[in-house]
C-alpha cells in the first residue's frame, strides 16, 4: 500500500429539507386546517479515526464528499427524514486543517474519536408550525437551510513511542528490521527510505512502537534532499533514538547536522529525550571505535550506545534503554494528569460524588 500523509478534500453537508404547505381536505370535517410537516435536517460531514489504517491513500482517488439532503415535509404533519451523514475514516493521528492549511480544526489522536466538520442545514418549517389563533390557515412554509461547503487538508502524523533519526544510511531501517517484524527497504545508497515505516518491538515482556523516517541532510529544512516534512511523524513520539553511522569520518559533525535540522524544524523535537547510538560498529577496529565513541560522547554530552545489526551487538541494550525511557515518560504523564475528583463542574463546587467509594 502506498503511503500518503497529506490529502486535500472538498466536503459539503446536506441541505435541510423544505417544509410542506398543505391543508387537510377530508370529507365530513368542517374545519380542515394546515397539516404541512417540517423538513428533515441535512446530513453532517464527520471525520472519524478508525483502527487498521496508517495512510491517507484513500483520499488520493476520491476528494469530493457530499452528505444527503434532508427529506421534504409532507401533508398529514409528516416530517421529512434526516439526510444520511458522510463519514470520512482516517487513521489515528490525523489532523484536520482549514483551507489555508494552517488553521487546525481538530486532532484525532485516538481510535474512535469523531468530529463534525460540517453540520447539515436545518429543515424548514411546514405551515402547521405557523398556525396561530389569529391565522388559522397560514400559507407559508420555510425552505431548508443550505449545508456548509468546506475545503479541508488532512495531515497524518504517525503515533509511535520511539522515533529513529539520523543521516541517510545511518542504519535506521536496518535497526527497525532487526528488532521488529517490519520489512523496510534496505539498500546501500542514500534515501532508500522514502516514507515512514512502523514496527512493534518487544523486550522483557513489554511492547512499543518504533517509527523510522527518511534520513536528514544539511539544509533539509530548506528543501534539500527530500526535505524535513516527514519529521512530523516523530513529533508524537516520547523518545528519539539518534543513530550516527560509524562509517562517517566526522561522527561529531554528523550528529550536529541532524540536531541543527531538528532545531530548525521546531515542533518540540529538539526538546525530546534522546538516546544516541553509534551504529554499524562492526566495521571498525577497537582503536577507531574508541576514538569515534569519545568524539560522539563529547558532542552529545552523554555516553552513546554501540549498535550492530550484523553482529547483534548492543541491540538488546538499545531496546531496554528505549523501554525504560518510554515507561518513565508515561509515568510522568500519569502524574501530571489531574484527579477527576478534584475537577470543578460547570455548576461550581467539587465533584463530591467521586469520593463516595473512598468513604466506604
Amino acid at each position: 500500500m502506498k503511503f500518503l500523509d497529506q490529502a486535500k478534500v472538498y466536503v459539503r453537508s446536506g441541505d435541510g429539507g423544505a417544509g410542506s404547505l398543505s391543508f387537510r381536505r377530508e370529507k365530513f370535517i368542517e374545519f380542515g386546517g394546515p397539516d404541512g410537516g417540517d423538513g428533515g435536517r441535512g446530513g453532517d460531514v464527520v471525520i472519524e479515526a478508525v483502527a487498521g489504517l496508517n495512510t491517507l491513500i484513500d483520499y488520493r482517488y476520491q476528494q469530493h464528499f457530499k452528505a444527503k439532503t434532508g427529506g421534504h415535509g409532507m401533508g398529514r404533519n409528516r416530517s421529512g427524514a434526516r439526510g444520511a451523514d458522510v463519514i470520512l475514516k482516517v487513521p489515528a493521528g490525523t489532523q484536520v486543517f482549514d483551507e489555508d492549511n494552517e488553521t487546525l480544526i481538530c486532532d484525532l489522536t485516538e481510535v474512535g474519536q469523531r468530529f463534525v466538520v460540517a453540520a447539515g442545514g436545518n429543515g424548514g418549517f411546514g405551515n402547521a408550525h405557523f398556525k396561530t389563533s389569529t391565522n388559522q390557515a397560514p400559507r407559508r412554509a420555510n425552505p431548508g437551510l443550505e449545508g456548509k461547503e468546506l475545503t479541508l487538508w488532512l495531515r497524518l502524523k504517525l503515533i509511535a513511542d520511539a522515533g529513529l533519526v539520523g543521516l541517510p544510511n545511518a542504519g535506521k531501517s536496518t535497526f527497525l528490521a532487526a528488532v521488529t517484524a517490519a520489512r523496510p527497504k534496505i539498500a546501500d545508497y542514500p534515501f532508500t527510505t522514502l516514507h515512514p515505516n512502523l514496527g512493534v518491538a518487544s523486550i522483557d515482556g513489554a511492547e512499543f512502537v518504533i517509527a523510522d523516517i527518511p534520513g536528514l541532510i544539511e539544509g533539509a529544512h530548506e528543501g534539500v534532499g527530500i526535505g524535513d516534512r516527514f519529521l512530523g511523524h516523530v513529533e508524537r513520539t516520547r523518545v528519539l533514538l539518534h543513530l550516527v553511522s560509524a562509517v562517517e569520518e566526522d561522527v561529531a559533525g554528523a550528529y550536529a547536522t541532524v540536531r541543527s535540522e531538528l532545531e530548525a524544524y521546531g515542533g518540540g523535537l529538539e526538546e525530546k529525550p534522546e538516546i544516541v547510538a553509534l551504529s554499524q560498529v562492526d566495521t571498525l577496529d577497537e582503536e577507531t571505535r574508541s576514538e569515534k565513541l569519545a568524539a560522539l560522547a563529547k558532542v552529545c554530552g552523554s555516553t552513546p550506545l554501540t549498535l550492530s545489526a550484523v553482529s547483534r551487538e548492543g541491540m538488546t541494550e538499545a531496546l531496554r534503554a528505549l523501554r525504560q525511557a518510554i515507561e518513565g515518560i508515561k509515568a510522568e504523564e500519569a502524574d501530571d494528569t489531574p484527579d477527576p475528583r478534584w475537577t470543578q463542574p460547570s455548576s461550581g463546587g467539587l465533584n463530591l460524588d467521586a469520593f463516595e467509594d473512598d468513604d466506604q
